[in-house]
């Protein structure tokens, strides 16, 4: 028997995705009007009712400074992987090697595990095919793999943005979970100073 805190809290998971789809109904029919409105409500509930999904549990916590970093990276990876492909595509004597990988992520988080997908997704170069929800793991098809070293960048890089995301959007146990991960970059930079052994 659940409790009424339970169910409260049952119902608030609920209206976030009903606030996307009311929001989604408006984009579809292009204007605002009252009436678009409410029937984009009706339209909400029977979908969130009759269709009941498992509810995504949200953290409650948004950092905006970290927020804005995920948003700022995401956008300059979405350049830079544009012009990789476009190079590519012209590229005269092109050798392509391309690879399926494992990426394996630390976080337990249904929402944060989708918004590590979608956001590797719409860099240009990778796309995620498959998804183990238990393991938290990412399987991408990647373009360009020709060596053991690019796979490892990749891999940094996609574990990355799963760190940045959580940094912004994460609960504390998955901000705990990433505290004692170096970024790759600064991995990169120390390996670097330190020299072959």
């Amino acid at each position: 028997m659940t409790t009424r805190r339970e169910r409260l809290d049952a119902v608030g998971n609920q209206i976030p995705p009903l606030i996307a789809l009311i929001v989604l109904w408006m984009l579809l029919w292009g204007e605002f009007s009252w009436l678009n409105l409410l029937v984009g409500i009706v339209v909400g509930i029977v979908v969130t009712v009759v269709f009941y999904l498992v509810p995504v549990q949200l953290s409650g916590r948004v950092h905006p400074l970290h927020t804005v970093v995920f948003l700022v990276r995401l956008i300059a990876d979405i350049v830079r992987a544009s012009i990789d492909v476009a190079w590519l595509a012209v590229k005269p004597r092109l050798v392509m090697s391309n690879a399926i990988l494992e990426i394996q992520l630390r976080t337990r988080s249904d929402l944060i595990l989708t918004w590590t997908a979608v956001a590797t997704s719409i860099v240009p170069g990778s796309i995620v095919v498959d998804i183990d929800r238990e393991l938290s793991i990412l399987y991408l098809h990647v373009l360009n793999m020709h060596s053991a070293g690019d796979i490892e960048r990749f891999r940094r890089r996609v574990q990355d943005t799963e760190r940045r995301i959580v940094r912004g959007f994460g609960s504390r146990e998955d901000v705990e979970r990433m505290r004692g991960v170096r970024p790759a970059d600064r991995r990169t930079q120390r390996t670097t100073r330190k020299g072959p052994s």
